[in-house]
């Protein structure tokens, strides 16, 4: 299952749109669910990650004018995905905040945006990714943001071929523990 994962797009007011390149990746058909962290900020945008796949989870970002729900927990295969936009997180990234509110959503991975900054890493057995800003709409902690998404193979498919830098981070549910 391939998951697309996208958020902090800002259109219009940071930025124009999506730069080409990612559309003519995002192609219908190859996308089996989007998780969007918010901050769309239009119905258009909404309406572009509806024509990738039919399946969008969103969150509602700090400057989104359509309501959305703030948190989501999807099933995605065998994981428990947390889904936020990140300014519910104080200290912002603080990674024991972090990690607090993905234990209250009971979340093997948590997918959130706001710092416009690609991170992905495992702590507390648990995975967290951040996809950067889809546009690199301006951030006023950042110089230079660079546009991005992340793709989730939930089952090891392919991901990818051409010439677009990939990098591939794995990650395995740990098994329950077992009581004596």
């Amino acid at each position: 299952m391939l998951v697309l994962v996208i958020g902090d797009f800002h259109i219009p007011h940071r930025s124009p749109g999506l730069p080409e390149k990612f559309k003519s990746l995002l192609v219908p058909g190859r996308i089996h669910h989007v998780l969007c962290t918010g901050n769309l900020c239009n119905e258009e945008t909404y309406d572009y990650l509806r024509s990738i796949c039919s399946d969008v989870t969103v969150v509602q970002g700090d400057v989104d004018e359509r309501a959305w729900p703030d948190t989501r927990v999807v099933t995605l295969g065998d994981l428990r995905v947390g889904l936020c936009h990140g300014h519910q997180v104080v200290p912002a990234g603080d990674r024991d905040a972090v990690a607090m509110l993905q234990r209250e959503m009971d979340a093997d991975v948590l997918v959130m945006g706001g710092s416009h900054a690609f991170e992905a890493y495992k702590h507390e057995g648990r995975f967290v990714i951040n996809p950067g800003s889809a546009t690199g709409a301006f951030h006023p902690l950042l110089k230079d943001p660079v546009p991005g998404f992340v793709l989730l193979d939930i089952d090891g498919t392919k991901l990818l071929d051409g010439d677009v830098k990939v990098d591939k981070i794995e990650f395995s549910k740990p098994a329950p523990s077992q009581g004596l």
